[in-house]
């Protein structure tokens, strides 16, 4: 096998442990020593292939066959360890020593798993033990640093009394170089993560913690914990499950599983009733949340973000800007200020979009919502000095076309040229123009849609102008009741 190609580094050197032991091992004869040799040999096959649960599978059967063989369970251990189930491995190294005391080689390994560990009283006392009975550099070497590691492990401590959690965190890291497999001292760094509010990397440190112990359900407690106070009330559901799985009555796991499976299927809720773009029932399960869950802020964040989207785009302009101003108390999101911007540009108060799409990209520099938004509001500004088919007509800027054609028949209605005489007939005509200019844009959804980005498709002076607007022209407005002639003498 080459090892400089295999994935895992103890996989390899389980191989090579293996291979030098074969060399030593001599077997009593006997009609089942042959089987037992098949299963060795096969272990050590799927071992070189990096197939690590086949040849546990193999070693099993070889411990069974001769329970009494320290250099069998000696193989089966270094499996273990190169699955990194140390727990394991100390059961068939405590075994090997028991039968041959003085093979150095198992009390050397059991030693270097008590060092990873932090087991330091036990790995002092391996290391010692074989350096009396032998030279040792590696045994020297690891022995030389238990005593540094136990003053570090106190002093950690001691900076986490005084609440002193970034010296804590730096120490800490060092000392989990030393000793990678101690949950204990995983859980001290993510607490510590935590207390400085970076979750992230305090839920990296548990979750290392259930796989070193599989029957963790404190470590998935937290994990839980910590998700739901990110208002991942998704990924919390998953790990509370686990915790689940191994005590189905867990006095906290049991209680926080029933609340935020609530909470995740209203959030659920709001997601699915979004893409239906079903507004209204995201609404309705957007407060369903906040009833469950009042308190926990980033989970209230969520709620009212999905409020601020929804009202948005449900057309409740001041709900929608109350519910993200609310939002972006707990949580500073550009996606929530975008949110907040849109609601003041359907509201015509572009000075506070503009500066809702500038602290988005102060976030963020790179987001193009942003980016774009910014662009949009501020063509729109200028626009707004000039001619607004939406003002003109007297509709939102979500309104239907249905909606743009009833406001425009009252409006024409209303500013016949022919209702008219004299000065009042000259205002009357430019008024007419104006709304046969808002429905022509307003109606034709290319003209809207490149209105709404900040261009007047019938402004002569725009750089993306359409075939101009010819006032001047017979129009026949569909669905109208009366027809419309321009006299202009």
């Amino acid at each position: 096998m080459d090892c400089y190609q295999q994935s895992s580094l103890r996989v390899c050197t389980a191989w090579i442990v293996l291979m030098i032991l074969d060399l030593k091992l001599d077997w009593s004869e006997g009609a089942s020593q042959a089987e037992i040799n098949k299963h060795l040999e096969m272990g050590r096959d799927f071992l070189s292939r990096g197939q690590l649960q086949d040849a546990l599978s193999h070693y099993h059967a070889a411990v069974e066959g001769d329970p009494n063989n320290y250099l069998t369970h000696f193989k089966r251990a270094t499996v273990y360890l190169a699955l990194g189930k140390s727990k394991f491995a100390l059961q068939d190294l405590d075994r090997v020593l028991e039968l041959k005391p003085d093979f150095t080689a198992a009390r050397l390994q059991r030693g270097v798993v008590h060092l990873k560990q932090a087991q330091l009283d036990e790995a002092e006392r391996d290391f010692s033990a074989v350096l009396s009975m032998e030279e040792s550099d590696e045994a020297y070497h690891n022995l030389m640093r238990v005593t540094p590691t136990r003053h570090d492990i106190e002093l950690a401590k001691a900076y986490i009394r005084g609440r002193d959690f970034i010296a804590a965190v730096e120490l800490l890291t060092k000392i989990i170089e030393v000793c990678p497999w101690s949950s204990e001292l995983r859980e001290l760094r993510a607490d510590c993560h935590a207390a400085l509010g970076n979750i992230p990397s305090a839920i990296s440190d548990i979750r290392s913690t259930t796989k070193l112990q599989s029957d963790n359900t404190v470590g998935y407690f937290k994990l839980a914990t910590l998700h739901y106070q990110q208002g991942n009330a998704e990924e919390s559901l998953k790990e509370v499950r686990e915790c689940l799985k191994l005590d189905p009555e867990h006095k906290d796991c049991f209680p926080h599983y029933k609340k935020v499976k609530k909470v995740d299927k209203h959030l659920t809720d709001c997601r699915q009733a979004v893409e239906a773009k079903d507004f209204q029932s995201c609404i309705n399960a957007a407060k369903k949340v906040l009833v469950v869950e009042p308190k926990v802020p980033m989970v209230v964040f969520e709620a009212k973000r999905k409020l601020c989207h929804c009202y948005l785009h449900g057309d409740q302009l001041s709900l929608s800007v109350q519910s993200c101003t609310e939002a972006l108390q707990l949580s500073r999101s550009p996606d929530v200020l975008c949110d907040r911007a849109e609601a003041y540009i359907n509201s015509d108060q572009f000075d506070d979009a503009i500066r809702d799409y500038h602290e988005a990209m102060e976030i963020d520099e790179n987001f193009a919502r942003a980016k774009d938004g910014m662009t949009r509001a501020q063509k729109l500004q200028k626009q707004s000095e000039r001619r607004d088919y939406y003002k003109i007509l007297g509709v939102t800027r979500s309104a239907s076309k249905q909606e743009i054609i009833k406001a425009y028949r009252k409006a024409a209605q209303k500013w016949h040229p022919d209702n008219y005489r004299g000065e009042e007939k000259k205002k009357a005509e430019k008024k007419f123009i104006d709304i046969a200019a808002a429905k022509e844009v307003l109606t034709d959804p290319e003209k809207r849609q490149q209105f709404d980005r900040g261009d007047d498709p019938l402004d002569p002076e725009s750089q993306q102008q359409n075939q101009g607007f010819n006032p001047f022209a017979q129009h026949h407005f569909h669905g109208s009741p009366f027809q419309f002639k321009f006299h202009f003498n």
